[in-house]
């Protein structure tokens, strides 16, 4: 799918840049809203900055993962191409 992750990285604290396989680029924060439940362990910027792609999703050794058709489209409808993952408030 064209949502599909090619590649991440870690370019901040709890910030990682994605690659998307129809070419779109931009960054993802994780708000420490975010931070809760089973995605608590991504308080720790060592643990964001371990992100890699895996059948073209986002995920981590410990198994967390984003999903990419919600992080392709909010990035490609922001003007910045960022989209910051926190909870509604």
């Amino acid at each position: 799918m064209y949502w599909d992750v090619l590649k991440v990285g870690s370019i901040a604290p709890r910030t990682l840049e994605v690659k998307f396989s129809d070419g779109l680029m931009g960054t993802v924060f994780i708000d420490y809203s975010f931070c809760t439940g089973v995605f608590e362990a991504l308080k720790n910027d060592q643990t964001v900055a371990l992100a890699f792609t895996e059948n073209g999703v986002v995920t981590w050794p410990n198994g967390l993962d984003l999903a990419p058709d919600t992080m392709y489209w909010e990035i490609k409808n922001s003007p910045i191409h960022r989209y910051v993952i926190r909870l509604p408030t």
